[in-house]
């Protein structure tokens, strides 16, 4: 079937083994069954009101496949995927919010607004120059699902949270110490970042890219990278290409670093904290020394990378790599030993295989839930086709899968800086993009350290953007997390959602 689907796809320029297919108002939601029905996962769903269309990109075997349905004109609402792929619920609402064309039949609550600006204001809508300043709009009173019962009662966690922590709200309904339910309302931290991407040039894009979610800047700005050079037809060098990937993975590091620091101490290990705080500074040290930065926030560019890396001490960052890989590996060894550690983190926060398959998990968290996806190794850009990455994989799908998955790829992420040193090549680091035509647009997909990072790209005249929208994999795993607290207390929360730590930022644009 999904054969046949990619027989009547044409290329799209950007990620490898990326396609579209154009969908009628008939056949939009049957076409995404069929995709469904080869265990596809959806990647994204967003819309545009110039004209009326939906898109939706999917995960396929070897593939990326983007479903385009344009709305026959005047209507403004399309036939909702959730009922297929339960992680499109939210990014409707969030279409919906952003350019007012809404799927049918669907949950209709405001998703990003939050009374932010008037209901009938669309922030994406075309000749939208700038908010109608009609004074600040009433509060909205936003419907959340109750649950009633003998003993039931609710915790609200946020949406303001102690420390600098990003702001989301917490609903827990409880009976005893054990949640019945969670729900969360997300949102608050809205940018305006599609918004802002329309007002910026192709070239300058990579820097607001960079941005959607700081922790994860490489993945966003290779994406956005990767599309804009699809669609110029532009090949950064074979240097460029390796010191990016270098530049990926040592935000995978660092990222690991801090999350197994941070999921120590909220199991009551200090220890851990302390010693995952020193080597993620050793780390950082390393990179600022190498790379120029500490965190590499503008290092992708179009066209390769910003500066090249020192090469007198890229040894040095390669017995780095080696050191912090030995180092954690006998830290491990004292998780997976310390037996308040495991009484923390085993089956905790348990998502089951058949439960992340069906609610979409992707990413890291999905890995530990049995859903072996990595793109470095299912739908590799250049150079990862010849680096051979090991995919971490665990079926308990707890605290302590996670954890473990997080080492596993630490110790792998290690391994290969080391190979890409070793086998970095000689020349230039970068090229000079042409501008692309007007109304071309592309697709950039990199496997950042939380999941698949997606930018879809649409050039506008004049060398500015028309249209770009990123995705952060939080989209699908923050709707898990409802679940993976279910029949447990809500003091373990806190360790559940860090052992996910999905973004705030990326999920609400």
């Amino acid at each position: 079937m999904l054969r046949a689907l990619l027989a009547k796809s044409t290329e799209l320029p950007g990620a490898p083994g990326a396609m579209r297919l154009a969908a009628t108002p008939e056949d939009w939601h049957p076409l995404a069954g069929d995709i469904a029905a080869t265990g596809a996962r959806l990647l994204s769903l967003w819309t545009e009101r110039a004209p009326a269309t939906v898109h939706a990109a999917f995960l396929c075997d070897g593939a990326l496949l983007v479903l385009d349905h344009e709305l026959p004109y005047g209507e403004m609402s399309y036939p909702s995927l959730a009922d297929l792929f339960p992680a499109a619920a939210r990014m409707q609402r969030a279409a919906a919010d952003l350019t007012g064309v809404a799927a049918r039949d669907a949950d209709s609550r405001p998703w990003l607004r939050h009374a932010a600006w008037p209901a009938h204001y669309r922030p994406l809508a075309p000749r939208t120059v700038e908010y109608p300043g009609d004074g600040t709009p009433p509060a909205d009173d936003y419907p959340f699902v109750r649950v009633s019962g003998d003993g039931v009662h609710e915790i609200p966690v946020g949406p303001v949270h102690a420390g600098i922590i990003e702001p989301g709200h917490f609903r827990f309904s409880i009976v005893g110490e054990k949640v019945l339910k969670l729900e969360q309302r997300l949102g608050y931290v809205h940018k305006g970042i599609e918004r802002l991407f329309a007002r910026t040039k192709l070239d300058a894009g990579h820097r607001l890219a960079a941005r959607v979610s700081g922790d994860s800047a490489v993945a966003f700005s290779w994406a956005y990278c990767q599309a804009l050079e699809g669609i110029a037809r532009a090949d950064a060098p074979a240097r460029a290409i390796w010191l990016r990937a270098l530049a990926l993975e040592a935000e995978r590091i660092a990222n690991h670093l801090g999350d197994l620091g941070a999921l120590g101490n909220d199991a009551g290990f200090a220890f851990g904290l302390a010693q995952f705080s020193r080597l993620k500074e050793i780390w950082l040290r390393a990179l600022d020394a190498v790379l120029g930065q500490r965190y590499l926030n503008d290092f992708v560019v179009p066209g390769g990378v910003a500066r090249d890396a020192r090469e007198e001490l890229l040894p040095r960052l390669a017995d780095c790599a080696r050191g912090i890989a030995v180092e954690a590996a006998a830290i491990r060894a004292i998780y997976d030993e310390h037996a308040g550690v495991r009484d923390r983190f085993v089956e905790a926060g348990t998502v089951t295989p058949d439960l992340a398959r069906r609610l979409g998990l992707i990413g890291l968290a999905g890995r530990a839930s049995g859903q072996a996806f990595d793109l470095r190794v299912d739908l590799p850009c250049a150079p990862y086709a010849e680096l051979a990455v090991a995919k971490a994989g665990h079926e308990e799908g707890d605290v302590a899968a996670r954890v473990a998955v997080r080492f596993d790829e630490l110790a792998e992420s290690a391994r290969l800086v080391r190979e890409i040193v070793d086998r970095l090549p000689a020349g230039s680091t970068r090229v000079e993009v042409a501008e692309p035509s007007a109304g071309a647009n592309g697709i950039g997909v990199v496997e950042g350290w939380r999941g698949p990072v997606m930018v879809a790209l649409v050039a506008g005249a004049g060398g500015d953007v028309r249209r770009c929208h990123p995705h952060d994999p939080s989209w699908q795993n923050w709707p898990v997390l409802e679940h993976a607290i279910i029949g447990n207390i809500v003091p373990d929360f806190p360790l559940i959602n860090k052992s996910f730590n999905l973004s705030y930022s990326g999920h609400d644009l």
